[in-house]
């Protein structure tokens, strides 16, 4: 081991050492209790789990039944048109203390091999930075000992985003009955099979039996942690509403040389429809689009108590200045978003041609908030789109439609989550703040509203929960892109939050 390795692992225990957890459970036991978890969070990363594959997911689904059953929980699937969630309780559940729904899913984002720097994006390596920045990878026995070096990380899909706080749930149990320490609340656990395609199996479950997910309170382990490394508490996040616009040209693709000036070509349209959802300084231009958000001389407040580094933020993401949505990266996540995905007309590369296309295409994700939500947001985009001329279709435009209307669009509106948020000056706030203070002797970082989204409103709004999200993996972890990674430390400190959570009495 280098000796920056040395030092970087001195500096990570002497900093944890300081903060004892209840009943006496340490550093050291934290570490040979991850260290011996790690087999089978490789194995649970080794299958893949993007929820576009039933057969996939009911394999991740039937092994995590078992790991929970080997943790003393009674666990068990729920249908969900062949992807089943996972359900489990814990056997020490007394029925007289409060019980913390916990929620973590199992599904990944789709993967593009190709893009990886790995021969396969769901078999897991192991990986350390060099002096020169670069990632090298090491033999993953470097992993299986209590001294592993904190800044190894390992790479795969769903490595953070949600397998990791999985595997750090599974730990912290080991320990637990290791040392013969019962949790300080009554544990149950949702493990959702959908949450990168929208949970649309939650309602249905949670509707076909209630009483199976009642509860005092919801943590929702899923996000990543400040950058700061500090513990972090999320009070709220954003929805999100998937759109798909697609702008009818001529019938068939023409031939540009024959037609170029003469046939409209959709891609031209749709790029001025686009650009004309947003000035130059990413503002959406659409009219109401941001008139329900009000933020308060408190809301402000609590936004500027957060550590943010904004300048290694924009250094990390490679950009000179920010979009000006809010006055800080804070205040941007407070409003809703407007953001265009991804667009195709025609060919790029080896496949373009020299034609006018037929149509053009634009997936877009309207991130959505508690006071403005996806119905309220999408009936906008439609408004502005008529407004600019076009005529709405809901089918592929018919040949009398064609030669009625200049202008001919179709928007597609997906199936979206809404936002949910919690009041911070709250039970389970100070709860929270109380056990990830105990556990790490550090003042977690508070976060009115996260940018990202998980299913909350379709758990907390039929149960009448209150909730919070718990973050435990990296920042920099490259989740819903390539080379997600998730750094071995963060697997130590998750563990460290979980068990201040399950060890401090609500």
């Amino acid at each position: 081991m280098r000796l920056a390795a040395i030092f970087s692992l001195c500096v990570l225990i002497s900093a944890t050492a300081r903060a004892a957890l209840p009943d006496g459970i340490d550093e050291q036991a934290i570490r040979h209790a991850a260290a011996a978890s790690f087999p089978d969070y490789f194995e649970l990363l080794s299958m893949p789990s993007d929820s576009i594959k039933p057969e996939d997911i009911q394999k991740n689904a039937a092994w995590l039944v078992k790991a929970f059953e080997k943790r003393g929980f009674k666990a068990r699937e729920l249908e969900n048109k062949g992807k089943p969630l996972v359900f489990a309780s814990y056997d020490g559940n007394t029925g007289k203390r409060p019980t913390i729904l916990f929620y973590i899913h199992f599904d990944g984002q789709p993967v593009i091999p190709s893009q990886w720097s790995q021969k396969d994006p769901w078999s897991p390596v192991v990986k350390k930075r060099g002096a020169d920045g670069k990632w090298t990878e090491v033999d993953k026995s470097e992993l299986f000992r209590p001294d592993f070096d904190p800044e190894l990380r390992v790479f795969a899909r769903a490595a953070a985003d949600d397998k990791g706080p999985i595997a750090m749930f599974l730990a912290s149990f080991d320990l637990l009955r290791e040392k013969k320490r019962l949790p300080a609340v009554d544990v149950k656990l949702l493990l959702d099979s959908e949450e990168e395609s929208n949970s649309a199996g939650i309602p249905a479950a949670i509707a076909a039996d209630p009483a199976l997910f009642k509860a005092d309170a919801l943590v929702v382990f899923d996000a990543a942690e400040h950058p700061s490394g500090h513990p972090t508490i999320l009070f709220g996040n954003r929805g999100v509403t998937p759109l798909t616009l697609t702008v009818y040209g001529p019938k068939v693709p023409l031939h540009s040389g024959h037609y170029g000036n003469y046939a409209p070509n959709p891609a031209q349209r749709l790029a001025r429809l686009l650009a004309g959802m947003k000035d130059d300084d990413g503002r959406v231009t659409i009219p109401g689009y941001y008139d329900h958000t009000r933020l308060t001389d408190s809301d402000r407040k609590i936004m500027a108590e957060v550590p943010d580094d904004e300048a290694a933020l924009k250094k990390r993401l490679g950009i000179a200045e920010p979009d000006k949505v809010g006055a800080s990266y804070q205040e941007a996540l407070q409003y809703p978003s407007l953001n265009v995905r991804g667009m195709a007309a025609g060919g790029v590369g080896d496949k373009v041609a020299t034609i006018v296309p037929a149509q053009a295409v634009a997936e877009i994700d309207l991130r959505t908030t508690v006071e403005s939500d996806g119905p309220y947001l999408s009936g906008l985009v439609k408004d502005y789109i008529v407004k600019q001329g076009y005529f709405l279709v809901d089918h592929d435009p018919t040949d009398e439609e064609r030669a009625s209307h200049a202008r001919i669009a179709q928007l597609k509106i997906g199936k979206g989550d809404e936002g949910a948020r919690q009041d911070m000056d709250s039970r389970i706030g100070h709860w929270a703040v109380k056990a990830l203070k105990t556990s790490s002797d550090q003042t977690p970082v508070q976060l009115r509203q996260m940018g990202g989204t998980v299913p909350t409103a379709d758990i907390v709004e039929p149960l009448k929960l209150p909730f919070l999200l718990v973050p435990t993996v990296n920042a920099d972890d490259n989740q819903h892109t390539y080379d997600e990674n998730l750094r071995m430390g963060q697997f130590l400190t998750g563990m460290r939050s979980m068990l201040g959570l399950l060890l401090t009495g609500y």
